[in-house]
């Protein structure tokens, strides 16, 4: 009896990541998308959000599924651009506005003093993606609470990411 269960836990392990992230309830996952639909000008359903933990803090990408959809790309550029340097001076009012002033993370986030969290903004060939990184343990444990929040209220259109490097991979 205990070979079977073994089996089947090593391959409940493999489909479910230790990592993954319970998704929000349905009716939450409404409210986060409209109220996003009014912060992030691109097209949830032509995007996917993949957020990438690693031990300085994480990476946040946005894609379009599309590669040839110039506008989405424009699109999320801009967004990830404008947020990106509203972040480095400890502004997260947009996430705010999306995911409620009690997501896990963003209250130490937004006490950070500028330059205590790196970030920096970069164009992907099909999107854009965020890159933050602290030498504070406490910033760091911040990104990656405020990272499970936004795969949670974000679960149709958000994957985790894989790896501890910053190259582009989906």
């Amino acid at each position: 009896m205990k070979k079977p269960f073994v089996s089947l836990l090593i391959v409940l392990f493999a489909i479910f990541p230790a990592y993954a992230v319970k998704p929000a309830d349905e009716q939450r996952l409404d409210e986060v998308t409209k109220r996003g639909a009014h912060v992030m000008p691109f097209d949830l359903e032509k995007t996917i959000h993949v957020f990438t933990k690693t031990n300085e803090g994480g990476v946040q990408q946005v894609i379009a599924k599309d590669k040839s959809d110039s506008e989405q790309i424009r699109l999320i550029r801009g967004h990830l651009s404008e947020i990106s340097t509203e972040f480095r001076q400890s502004d997260f009012s947009r996430s705010a506005q999306i995911h409620g002033e009690d997501m896990p993370g963003l209250a130490e986030l937004k006490s950070a003093k500028v330059g205590q969290i790196k970030i920096d903004y970069i164009e992907l060939p099909d999107g854009a993606q965020i890159n933050y990184a602290s030498d504070s343990p406490r910033l760091i444990n911040a990104i990656h609470q405020w990272f499970d929040a936004q795969l949670s209220d974000h679960a149709r259109h958000a994957v985790p990411g894989h790896g501890h490097d910053h190259t582009h991979h989906h």
